[in-house]
């Protein structure tokens, strides 16, 4: 009996212990709501801070240096609403949006330049909430360009800084376009060649497109005939801050009467392996601070989901956008485990645009004009998915 005794005891301190531990990592994950923004600075140096309602930690996803846009993620942030502005100084704009587990900042840069430091001011001296700084600092003899000069603040007055008060366009959406195989890899063999030539063909052709638009940034993983490995391709499009993975394959089947596009994302089944491509630094897995490894699962599991969604629902508008178009398959929306469409945290797709085994198919993927058509059907169904985002975060 008393060793009973004993152990109920040892079950309840346990209990006990665990309970605390979950309230500990409740505590450390609670949200915190992004106030206001507000900006100063001048052509050399410019400086915006984020007023927040308790205590945040950030990530830099770019500084700038490479492509002149500056990522940076605020896990446990919450932006009520998409927040942008028109930048100053070496900043030409800025946008917050919301993204799973926090909100995001991206700043378009003037010209070349990158991020200079960044740091959390606690509230003192009459400040009542907490400001996270970041500043972005001109390249040596750089040109602002396209941003507005202004004259050097008095130093005394530096630290006023000026509210953003009239928003500007959203920053351009990042979509990556991954041209299946190339170099060694082939691809499938149809009667007039290889399979890695149409989906460079069209890849070339869906940027141009898009670009021609003026409102994506447009990355592809390769613009030539070289091998990229498949998880260099992920990769690509996280370090890119990708807001879509687009990665255009044409079929092979073992019936040459076999034809019709087909747009295919991660199934559930291939969900477990997306942890590959999570690194020690990726925010959502660093938004608890107890260390928690319940915590990170959930957080993990909820960013996965999510992506998986939107990348469901982007399938969905492509696969309408197509038809009528091209010819699809009669099942045109799969599933499967694609490595390229393993990244946790970039809404992706897999388009099989016709079968290179088909005639039909083939001659019809190598047509320079139903190449063009089919790729403004995609281009469509992308605009139509970012301007449905766009429309949902202004309400």
């Amino acid at each position: 009996m008393g060793r009973n005794r004993g152990r109920a005891a040892a079950l309840g301190a346990a209990l006990a212990l665990g309970l605390a531990a979950v309230a500990v990592g409740h505590a450390a994950t609670e949200q915190v709501d992004l106030l206001k923004v507000r900006m100063g600075g001048d052509a050399s140096e410019t400086r915006l801070v984020i007023e927040l309602d308790g205590a945040a930690s950030a990530r830099v996803v770019s500084d700038g240096s490479a492509d002149r846009r500056v990522v940076v993620m605020l896990p446990g942030v919450t932006a009520a609403q998409l927040q942008q502005g028109a930048g100053r100084g070496v900043v030409r704009a800025w946008t917050i949006d919301q993204v799973q587990g926090g909100a995001r900042l991206q700043m378009d840069l003037a010209g070349d330049g990158k991020l200079k430091r960044r740091f959390l001011l606690p509230p003192a001296d009459g400040v009542v909430n907490y400001r996270y700084v970041i500043d972005v600092a001109a390249a040596p003899g750089a040109v602002m360009a396209s941003a507005p000069i202004v004259k050097p603040m008095n130093p005394q007055l530096r630290s006023q800084f000026l509210p953003v008060r009239k928003p500007a366009l959203p920053l351009k959406k990042v979509v990556v376009i991954d041209a299946g195989h190339g170099g060694k890899d082939s691809g499938a063999r149809g009667a007039l060649g290889y399979e890695k030539d149409i989906n460079l063909a069209a890849a070339l052709t869906l940027s141009e497109q898009l670009n021609r638009t003026g409102r994506y940034k447009v990355v592809l993983t390769r613009s030539r005939d070289v091998y990229i490995p498949l998880e260099d391709r992920v990769r690509v499009a996280q370090r890119a801050g990708a807001d879509l993975f687009i990665s255009l394959h044409s079929d092979s089947g073992p019936e040459p009467d076999l034809k019709g596009a087909s747009v295919y994302t991660l199934s559930d089944k291939a969900s477990a392996r997306a942890t590959k491509f999570v690194s020690a630094n990726d925010w959502f897995m660093k938004a608890s601070l107890t260390g928690d490894q319940g915590v990170r699962d959930i957080l993990f599991d909820l960013t996965q989901r999510a992506t998986r969604n939107r990348s469901a629902v982007f399938a969905q508008t492509l696969v309408a956008n197509i038809e009528g178009r091209a010819p699809m398959l009669r099942r045109s929306h799969r599933d499967a485990g694609f490595m390229v469409l393993l990244a946790p945290d970039v809404p992706a797709v897999l388009l099989e645009m016709g079968f290179v085994s088909n005639p039909e198919d083939e001659a019809r993927l190598r047509d320079p004009a139903q190449r063009a058509r089919l790729m403004s059907a995609v281009t469509r169904a992308i605009d139509s998915h970012f301007g449905e985002q766009v429309r949902l975060a202004s309400r």
